[in-house]
């Protein structure tokens, strides 16, 4: 479960490193996806972000999504939150690298997930789950199998964009 010991998997990164505020009332963990909250004024120079919405833009997130990344200037670890108010770590993903995405346990189902099957991120949570239905935006691929997970779960994924 997971690979490695940070978010981004792939050795030279091509996608973007940006910095930003965690939104009030909200926490971040490393791995979920958030977006841009234009409607808040500048933090020290940078955006707030919130929680992946998809409803923000016609089912896409407004600006591009951004993966949290773990604090590694504080020595947090990829099980670290963030709360409000913190400055945040982040990345805007590229198709074909690899990451280690949270993906959400959900209560009451069977919750086993293979190799190969095809994640989108939940709305609102910005944690990843299994494709539910069409159309669903599918963000990124499972490259290990999840079995019998009892809470949310960092795991090795590719991003496979929009």
């Amino acid at each position: 479960m997971s690979r490695r010991n940070g978010i981004i998997v792939s050795a030279e990164p091509r996608g973007r490193f940006v910095e930003g505020t965690v939104a009030t009332g909200q926490t971040f963990y490393p791995g979920m996806l958030v977006q841009p909250d234009i409607s808040e004024a500048l933090q020290g120079g940078r955006h707030v972000y919130e929680l992946y919405n998809a409803d923000a833009d016609g089912g896409r997130p407004k600006g591009s999504p951004v993966l949290v990344l773990e604090n590694y200037l504080l020595g947090k670890t990829m099980t670290d939150p963030y709360t409000a108010g913190e400055r945040f770590f982040g990345y805007v993903p590229v198709a074909g690298e690899e990451y280690n995405l949270l993906l959400a346990n959900v209560a009451g189902t069977a919750d086993d997930h293979t190799k190969g099957e095809m994640l989108i991120a939940d709305d609102t949570t910005g944690m990843f789950v299994a494709t539910t239905g069409t159309p669903e935006t599918e963000m990124a691929m499972l490259k290990e199998t999840i079995t019998d997970p009892t809470a949310d779960t960092l795991a090795w994924c590719e991003w496979t964009g929009y």
